[in-house]
Parts: C-alpha cells; sequence; structure tokens
C-alpha cells in the first residue's frame, strides 16, 4: 500500500492521474506524510488558498472579478484549466453568480475537480434564509428552508442540515460554510440576525452541534463561523471595521459555548471573523490576523485541531487597511490555514511561494497546515 500510495503521489507532479488519499486510518498519516515530501511548493499553496472559478480567466480585472455573471462564471473553459494548472487552489467556492441551472453547475464543478491532482474541496455558503446560493434559485425547484432563527428544535436542526447537506452533495458539493455559531445577541447587528440559531448561548450550542451531525451524515464537510462571535457588534465586515467590545472572560461565558460545542461536535473547519476586539486582545487586529486568537485561544484552549479558515480577505475589513500580500503572510503566521478569496489571487498566490522559499513564512509551517488540510479532505 505504502508503495502504491508514493507511486499515485509522484505522477501528482506529472500530472498523470487525481490522487486518492487512502481511509485507512492505519496508513493515512504515512499517505499524507509521503504526498506532503512529494508536493512542490506551488501545490502547498494551492492548498492554502480558496477561489471563485472565474479567478481563472486571468483577462479579467479584480473590479469585473467582484461584479456579476460573467461568462467564466458559470463555465471552465480550456485556458481556464491551464491557468487553473498552474495555479492550483485546494478549495473552490461558488456563490449566486457561479449558479445558473443543475445541469450547468454538476459540469463546472466536474470539470473542476477533474482537472485537479489533489481531492479539490468545492464549496458554498447554504444555510438557509437570506444566504442560499441553490435554494433561493428557480431555476433549481429546491424548497429555501425558513433562517437558522426559526429552526425551533435540536431535531430541526439536524433535518434542515441534512436537508441542505444532501441536495449539495448530489449537486457535486463536499462542503458548507455552515452553521452560523454566533448568537444574535445586539439586536442592531443586520449581518447576522436571524442567520444566528438563538440569542441564548446554550439553545445555539445545542443546534449547532445537532446541525454539524446533520451535514455529516449528507458527507458535507462544515465550517462554524464567525468566530470569535460576530453576533455583538454593530459593523458589518463586508463593508466596515466592525469592534466587539467584550473581554475574553465575557466571550467565554457567552460567544464561545456554541463555538465549542462545534468543535466538541467535530467541525471540519472554522472561519475566522475579521472583527477587531481590543478588550479581549492586547493585539489591534482583526481576529483573522490575530496570533492570539487562533493560535493561543482557539487552537489552545478551546481544542481545535481542524482547518482553520479566514472570511472573505477582499472584505473592507480587511483590504482597506491590509494589501492583500500582507494580509495573506499576517493571516497565515497567526495560524490560518486557507485564505479565503484574495484580492489578486494571483499576485497573492506567487508572493505566497516567494515569502516561503526566503524563509519569511516557514516551511514547518505550511506542511502543518497542507497537513490538516489533507486529514479533511480524506472526508470528502
Amino acid at each position: 500500500m505504502r508503495r502504491l500510495f508514493f507511486f499515485l503521489a509522484c505522477l501528482v507532479l506529472t500530472g498523470c492521474t487525481s490522487t486518492k488519499i487512502s481511509k485507512d486510518s492505519s496508513q493515512k498519516e504515512n499517505d499524507i506524510a509521503l504526498l506532503i515530501e512529494t508536493m512542490s511548493i506551488r501545490e502547498k499553496i494551492g492548498q492554502m488558498i480558496a477561489v471563485v472559478p472565474e479567478n481563472f480567466d486571468f483577462t479579467l480585472t479584480q473590479e469585473q472579478i467582484d461584479k456579476g455573471r460573467i461568462p467564466s462564471s458559470v463555465t471552465m473553459s480550456e485556458k481556464m484549466k491551464e491557468n487553473f494548472l498552474q495555479y492550483p487552489a485546494g478549495t473552490i467556492i461558488l456563490f449566486g453568480k457561479n449558479i445558473d441551472t443543475a445541469e450547468q453547475t454538476k459540469k463546472l464543478i466536474e470539470d473542476f475537480k477533474a482537472a485537479s491532482k489533489i481531492p479539490l474541496m468545492v464549496s458554498i455558503d447554504e444555510e438557509g434564509g437570506r444566504v442560499a446560493r441553490i435554494a433561493k434559485n428557480e431555476n433549481f425547484g429546491i424548497e429555501n428552508l425558513p433562517p437558522a432563527l426559526e429552526t425551533g428544535t435540536e431535531k430541526k436542526a439536524f433535518e434542515n442540515s441534512f436537508f441542505i447537506g444532501s441536495y449539495l452533495s448530489g449537486y457535486g458539493f463536499n462542503a458548507d460554510f455552515a452553521p452560523v455559531a454566533d448568537i444574535w445577541t445586539n439586536e442592531e447587528n443586520t449581518v447576522i440576525g436571524n442567520r444566528a440559531f438563538s440569542k441564548d448561548s446554550k439553545t445555539a450550542a445545542k443546534m449547532v452541534k445537532a446541525s454539524i451531525k446533520g451535514f455529516h451524515r449528507a458527507k458535507i464537510l462544515t465550517s462554524i463561523k464567525h468566530f470569535p462571535g460576530h453576533g455583538d457588534t454593530t459593523a458589518d465586515t463586508h463593508t466596515a471595521s466592525a469592534v466587539s467590545n467584550k473581554t475574553w472572560e465575557e466571550l467565554k461565558a457567552c460567544e464561545m459555548i456554541p463555538f465549542k460545542a462545534g468543535i466538541d461536535a467535530g467541525t471540519d473547519m472554522v472561519m475566522i471573523a475579521h472583527i477587531r476586539t481590543p478588550n479581549a486582545v492586547a493585539e489591534n487586529l482583526p481576529a483573522t490576523l490575530s496570533r492570539t486568537w487562533i493560535t493561543e485561544r482557539l487552537r489552545g484552549e478551546l481544542g481545535f485541531n481542524g482547518v482553520v479558515i479566514t472570511d472573505a480577505m477582499g472584505m473592507n475589513a480587511i483590504s482597506k487597511y491590509y494589501k492583500s500580500t500582507d494580509a495573506a503572510v499576517m493571516a497565515i503566521n497567526a495560524g490560518c490555514d486557507i485564505i479565503l478569496m484574495p484580492h489578486n489571487y494571483t499576485n497573492t498566490f506567487d508572493y505566497l511561494v516567494d515569502c516561503v522559499e526566503n524563509g519569511t513564512i516557514p516551511m514547518e509551517r505550511i506542511n502543518s497546515s497542507v497537513e490538516r488540510i489533507l486529514k479533511m479532505k480524506m472526508q470528502m
């Protein structure tokens, strides 16, 4: 088995086949270690980035990518495939602009998976309510479930997530950036609002746990969000810097309860918010760039050993204050494993490769993230 896997891993570098990672628990550690040894720096960096399909249309500006649907949003051309092989992202995320019909969506996902030498994570934000890329598209004919706040019971939370996960799996997705683990503690907060399961931490915790079980039953990876809790802020990080003024002790007594429940339930990923917490950490940084939040608190105190993913790095709470390249390096050095939607994908990709080659980012730091990502992908 070991020799066979090594042969497959070597073929990754020559482009002859897609890699299959063993799901045998007695072999997986060795399999992953062997694969990491054979991966180039570019392949490793690619595993740590998530982008939209149109990022592989190099004729587009970032402004054009940020706008509505264009041909390269919904199909993968041969040129896009060539570009994908040159800049091999480990995760593709689809938005409403990438989704037209069931047949088109399946084909788009199949084409990207077929082009990827290492198993590809294909994700979406599908929560129900106002955040539902598939169910809000009339071409799919799928019931859009009520928002999380109206879920009611743990049984219903499980059933809803299983329902969503089942249709996502049917179209080729293997991950959902859900469920929301925030608590709606500030009624002026509109970015979370009824996307949260509850205004009560213990109720939200039970719902998050049940929801993760539902997604996992449908064979969908989960990412609880938005750590360390976006429900108490007023501003929306899509458009501005957002602040939570709670102390770490206050956050532990409230916001951390559903996040810890999600971790204990086996969530595959935790998504980090771009919120600032001046009374909880000494760093005057968004949580996405904070080593205290990611490495010391999330991994150390809460015991999360899975994949840490940033929220979208093009959001104003980051892009207004930091260059895309600098923010990506800061996030990785803080402990993030996957950079979601950096502005100017190719520049950020090349810059990260240079940072590894010149020692700005230690190879050990990259390898630890790639190992976590590959372990997660074995569950797909």
